[in-house]
């Protein structure tokens, strides 16, 4: 059986299981939502997936509405320093009470758990990046061109190499190597290790 068929297999396994663990969560969260603001329950945003191609990756919603509208149209301040601080707002403004507790549990990344079932995503990879903050970060880290090949090259993670080392302190061109190194190195081995990774740097967070 090879990698790719192995994977696939974790995957449905693992996503299964989160699923079912969680289950008072798709009840009780989606409400809590509803009743802090205004707007979708489920977020969706455009990520970069496998081999360059445009995937729809789901969350919960942890900003007011039109968040994006807001940064990259009517607040010019709050998009530079975004963008200065490699895609990262220490402060973010834009998100609700009940997200910052959804972001700090690691919570409002639960719906991605259906784009690993559509095949879109894995339990386990790089991070689903933004398109525009691809170009951008390469023009800004030209070196890490040849590694984004690579990166893209296999589907993007729920957890991964970043998100278990650290997260928000790594800067682009370190996060990019180590997402790099682990598309280039993929076994189940690793993505085992990752898993089991995985509640120690959630925990951390808390």
């Amino acid at each position: 059986m090879s990698y790719n068929q192995q994977k696939r297999i974790l995957d449905l396994i693992l996503a299964s299981i989160l699923l079912i663990l969680f289950f008072p969560v798709w009840i009780i969260v989606p409400i809590l939502i509803m009743l802090d603001s205004t707007g979708p329950i489920i977020f969706t945003h455009k990520r970069v997936g496998k081999d360059g191609k445009t995937i729809y990756l789901y969350k919960f919603r942890s900003m007011v509405e039109d968040a994006d509208e807001i940064l990259h149209e009517k607040d010019k301040k709050l998009l530079a320093e975004f963008k200065r601080n490699d895609w990262k707002l220490e402060h973010d403004p834009r998100i609700t009470r009940l997200g910052r507790i959804l972001r700090s549990l690691t919570i409002d990344e639960f719906p991605q758990i259906f784009n690993v079932f559509k095949g879109d995503m894995s339990m386990i990879g790089p991070r689903a990046y933004v398109r525009k903050e691809l170009d951008e970060q390469m023009e800004k880290y030209p070196e890490t061109k040849p590694l984004i090949n690579t990166i893209l090259s296999v589907r993007p993670g729920i957890t991964g190499p970043w998100q278990t080392s650290g997260r928000n302190e790594i800067p682009f061109n370190q996060r990019a190597k180590m997402d790099a190194e682990y598309a280039g190195q993929k076994s189940i081995y690793n993505d085992i290790l990752i898993i089991l990774k995985t509640p120690k740097a959630m925990i951390s967070k808390w």
